[in-house]
């Protein structure tokens, strides 16, 4: 079984549904995810925002978060995966946002920010976890290895949400 297979079967044993924020994996998140069987029972809706405006606009990022962190940044990340909880019916959210070159003066190449929300109930507090990490390669290459860590990681950061 491949491994995105087997967080897709992870997310139906756990009941969890999917949005996605998505800025430098464009979509690919919500992808990779769409192409195991029973995608539809997993996936609710998809949020690419590349612009800052969009992030603002669709998600509800501060400018006040992109101006003091920067847009690749954990806070941002954080943001942009609460906005997508709000706007859709999910009870996962997965954000990315990163730089695949050179850029941006501030942010090495194949730096990627995440961000990942469950919201058990509607009463419960909602459980945000971030990270950064640095891929290495070309454009589509850290896309690609981007998208897969964001799902690959669900499995973890649900059993630290459930624990807490």
């Amino acid at each position: 079984m491949h491994k995105t297979e087997e967080v897709a079967a992870f997310m139906q044993e756990k009941s969890l549904l999917l949005v996605t924020a998505e800025s430098c994996t464009a979509g690919l998140i919500a992808a990779t995810l769409a192409d195991t069987k029973g995608a539809g029972q997993l996936l609710d809706c998809a949020f690419v925002v590349y612009s800052p405006q969009a992030k603002q606009r669709c998600l509800g990022v501060r400018p006040q978060t992109i101006e003091r962190f920067n847009l690749t940044s954990e806070e941002v990340a954080r943001e942009m995966a609460l906005g997508a909880l709000d706007n859709s019916r999910a009870n996962l959210a997965i954000a990315n946002t990163g730089v695949t070159d050179d850029t941006d003066k501030h942010t090495p190449a194949g730096t990627q920010c995440f961000a990942w929300a469950f919201a058990f109930t509607p009463d419960a507090p909602i459980h945000v976890f971030s990270e950064t990490r640095r891929f290495d390669g070309q454009r589509n290459q850290i896309r690609e290895a981007s998208a897969d860590y964001a799902l690959l990681r669900v499995p973890y950061y649900y059993s630290k949400a459930v624990a807490s």
